[in-house]
């Protein structure tokens, strides 16, 4: 399953909040350098959903503020995406 994600890097708090079952924004502390804030991305969502973070990966928007992250199809999210644990 894909989702897409609007990041906050450099943030005063760390924040997932789900617009809709396709759609997050995430708030992380780390800045947008070297990776740093892409790594807090994918753990924050991994956190959020209560999956490990192994299974989360940016497939696309590795340099941009909007992602899109492939969260492992096997996996039913559908549960998780209807109570998450948003941080």
């Amino acid at each position: 399953m894909k989702i897409s994600v609007k990041t906050k890097p450099n943030a005063k708090e760390t924040k997932l909040v789900m617009i809709d079952e396709t759609h997050f924004e995430a708030w992380v502390n780390e800045p947008a350098k070297d990776g740093k804030a892409n790594d807090a991305v994918v753990k924050l969502v991994a956190k959020g959903l209560g999956i490990p973070k192994s299974r989360v990966e940016i497939v696309h928007g590795l340099r941009s503020r909007v992602k899109t992250l492939e969260i492992d199809s096997t996996l039913d999210l559908v549960p998780l995406l209807r109570s998450p644990r948003l941080v």
